[in-house]
């Protein structure tokens, strides 16, 4: 085979693959996300007791007025109304607790606890809130997002509006039927995107109510100034809170930022700082699969040395 006959095969090769991945209806390629996958933690396991999720509304907020929202609350099989529960709050709660989602929290945490990994942990996952739109608007944006949320003044803004939100609001009421604990080092809070900086603005700004952080490909851009916060965390004193952050290689670069660059950033701050920290870097894009397959090793991190 001549060297031009060689060439022009190599070319056909490539434009058929191509067009067999474009091709309507054919399997899609693989991603860069699809190497991460979920473990025996995130699957129902025989003889593991499952734990209970519960849907709720909340509709009369006065740190968010005029907003309205779901949350769940797991309860796992083992907690005793008689002893305090170790409490987690998930934002973007939907994304959360379902048994068949991405991120199945409920079989990781009745998995876990049942193998004494993680305390005996009640979960809230709880939704950004929603204006609901004029008589008439549409209720939906294009992408399919709810019009009116204020997902992004809640969860990317600064400050200890969100946290007041919580402790406030939502946790007083969960208060009311589950015995969660007050220490703080029993209470974690976690986040992916905008959550995942919310979940950090939260112990930041409240350490003496949650001491544990999860965040995943976290907004630590200039949304509404979360690019401040390395800086932050090298200026102020060292605050007793621990941080397990996760990011990929290929995640966004926009007007706002870059999230590789700003999530190691923040990773260098908290590291100089002298933080309780654990940063683990992929090459996936802006994805909950790299988060999610790491959530039962990074519960076992954050728990590792609170009481069984």
């Amino acid at each position: 085979m001549t060297t031009f006959s060689f060439l022009r095969l190599l070319a056909a090769s490539a434009f058929a693959a191509s067009a067999f991945a474009q091709a309507p209806g054919g399997p899609k390629p693989p991603t860069r996300d699809d190497q991460y996958k979920l473990g025996a933690d995130s699957q129902p396991q025989p003889g593991v007791p499952q734990g209970a999720v519960t849907e709720h509304e909340w509709n009369i907020s006065k740190i968010y007025p005029g907003t309205t929202r779901k949350y769940w609350v797991y309860v796992p099989a083992q907690y005793d109304a008689k002893k305090p529960a170790c409490l987690m709050v998930f934002q973007d709660g939907g994304g959360y607790q379902s048994r068949t989602g991405s991120w199945r929290v409920p079989v990781v945490f009745d998995n876990l606890i049942h193998k004494k990994e993680m305390p005996v942990t009640v979960a809230v996952f709880i939704n950004p809130g929603v204006k609901p739109p004029p008589p008439g608007q549409p209720t939906k944006r294009p992408d399919g997002k709810p019009a009116g949320s204020n997902r992004s003044a809640e969860y990317d803004s600064l400050g200890d509006a969100y946290a007041k939100f919580l402790l406030e609001e939502i946790l007083p009421e969960v208060g009311k039927t589950v015995n969660v604990t007050k220490d703080p080092n029993g209470r974690a809070i976690a986040g992916s995107s905008s959550g995942g900086i919310c979940a950090f603005t939260v112990a930041w700004e409240r350490p003496d109510q949650f001491r544990k952080v999860f965040s995943t490909i976290g907004s630590f851009t200039n949304i509404r100034g979360g690019n401040k916060y390395p800086e932050m965390v090298r200026a102020a004193a060292k605050k007793p809170i621990r941080v397990f952050q996760q990011d990929g290689s290929n995640d966004i670069v926009n007007q706002f930022g870059s999230w590789p660059e700003a999530n190691k950033a923040m990773a260098a701050a908290l590291e100089e700082k002298g933080y309780d920290h654990k940063f683990v870097v992929g090459e996936g894009t802006h994805n909950p699969k790299h988060g999610a397959s790491l959530l039962p090793d990074a519960m076992r991190w954050l728990w590792r040395d609170y009481p069984r």
